[in-house]
């Protein structure tokens, strides 16, 4: 059964006089990775709190397809909080495998769940260490086993990569994309905007307790493209540092980034054909740091 897309619309919430949500939509598709980032304050575990019910919103809805989200539902997400709440003394497969039977496996089906998203995520040999001994990035990695126990098909994770090392943030990525690839539905927040970029599917920028921009990640790099342009001709390219109406960034023999208006660009593309020939020609998309800083502005 297909997991229908978790939307929220027109969601404000205030603490006192300070508003810290203004109306916010967005959707979180199934089968995909929402990346979900701001600057502190934005309203980002805010939003992930009133998605699960720890908070109430002062207006808005949340919904599962056309279904506002109740207790039940939110009985089967997936939450992986900011501030971490595992047993410290407990074992690790023991405290993942109690989490299970909570959500209604048996003895036998916790600890074999448990053992086995353990090993997915690289600490099999770490079953029966307390958690306390772990170190914080393997912490982490059993707060990422903790939400996905029972397998959820809504998953929340606010900073799910803080803490990590980089093979251990290509591990826990691998894992959330095999899980997205199964129709579950991730919302994701993160400050490492590297990440971010490499791993979602779709991105909502927040700033302000406002969307300031939302979509599929391609979608947005090219909204925010502007005019710069990479060309790679079979011949040298100095001759585009006379061209008309066009500005060159850095120029390597036969390598150039330029800006220029589109027919101008155009232009250096026919000039380039007639001077030797052209190996590559595209506009520059810019990365989701240079879309973070352009629309929070």
């Amino acid at each position: 059964m297909t997991t229908p897309t978790l939307t929220l619309n027109g969601l404000t919430k205030s603490y006192g006089d300070r508003q810290v949500l203004h109306g916010l939509s967005f959707a979180v598709a199934p089968g995909r990775l929402t990346g979900f980032v701001g600057g502190n304050g934005a309203g980002k575990t805010t939003t992930m709190r009133i998605i699960l019910g720890v908070l109430a919103s002062d207006g808005g809805t949340v919904t599962l397809g056309d279904v506002p989200v109740t207790a039940q539902h939110r009985r089967t997400f997936g939450y992986m909080p900011e501030e971490r709440g595992l047993y410290p003394k407990m074992k690790v497969q023991e405290q993942v495998a109690y989490l299970a039977r909570l959500h209604g496996f048996d003895k036998s089906g916790a600890m074999d769940r448990a053992r086995s998203l353990l090993e997915e995520l690289g600490l099999g040999e770490r079953l029966d260490d307390t958690i306390e001994s772990l170190s914080l990035g393997n912490q982490q990695r059993a707060q990422v086993a903790a939400a996905l126990v029972h397998d959820p098909q809504v998953l929340i994770l606010d900073e799910p990569f803080s803490g990590l090392d980089p093979l251990a943030v290509d591990v826990v990525a691998e894992v959330l994309q095999r899980r997205a690839a199964a129709g579950a539905s991730i919302l994701f927040s993160s400050h490492q905007l590297d990440v971010v970029e490499r791993l979602c599917d779709d991105l909502v920028i927040l700033a302000d307790g406002s969307v300031r921009a939302a979509g599929s990640r391609d979608e947005l790099r090219r909204a925010h493209a502007g005019n710069q342009y990479e060309i790679v001709g079979t011949a040298d390219v100095g001759w585009l540092r006379e061209a008309s109406g066009v500005t060159v960034h850095s120029f390597e023999g036969d390598r150039a980034v330029f800006e220029a208006a589109h027919d101008d660009a155009q232009q250096v593309l026919r000039t380039a054909v007639v001077e030797g020939g052209v190996e590559r020609f595209a506009p520059l998309h810019p990365t989701l740091a240079q879309i973070f800083k352009e629309v929070i502005q």
